[in-house]
């Protein structure tokens, strides 16, 4: 295996920033932003899932219900996961996997890690959203919540 095949970083000369693409991972995760700016191959088909996915949910009647919607939480989930993990990256290994041969101007600084604790804070509410909202959906189908009145005011 060559090296050039072995790293996830085409040859480019625009340097790519931590900062940018943990807010891209961060906010538009589940379409592949993020893929799309670090050059990664097969972008194209998480950007295809997260949209048809979105669509799916959308053209239900209880969007919330659908299993559309709940697959969309598997590459929303990753987002906030990438984002995380790349905004907390060391300058070095991070340069060395999508900044071959460029030199950094300056350390990233505390823009990357705000990011990763906005990131977590957010993808925390939105994972637990979901986990509840599976688990209403099942208790619902099994009939254990026969009796309880969930919309009572």
């Amino acid at each position: 295996m060559t090296a050039s095949s072995s790293s996830p970083a085409t040859s480019t000369t625009r340097f790519r920033h931590k900062t940018t693409v943990g807010l891209l991972a961060a906010l538009l995760g589940c379409v592949g932003a993020h893929w799309w700016y670090l050059g990664r191959r097969h972008a194209w088909m998480v950007s295809v899932l997260g949209v048809a996915l979105m669509i799916a949910s959308a053209f239900a009647e209880i969007w919330y219900e659908n299993p559309a919607f709940f697959l969309l939480f598997i590459p929303i989930v990753d987002g906030f996961i990438e984002a995380i993990v790349l905004c907390l990256m060391s300058d070095a290994r991070f340069d060395g996997f999508y900044n071959k041969g460029l030199v950094r101007e300056r350390p990233s600084g505390w823009g990357a890690v705000l990011i990763a604790i906005f990131t977590l804070l957010i993808g925390t509410v939105a994972l637990m959203f979901g986990i509840a909202m599976i688990v209403m959906y099942v208790w619902t189908a099994l009939g254990w919540l026969e009796g309880f009145d969930l919309n009572s005011d």
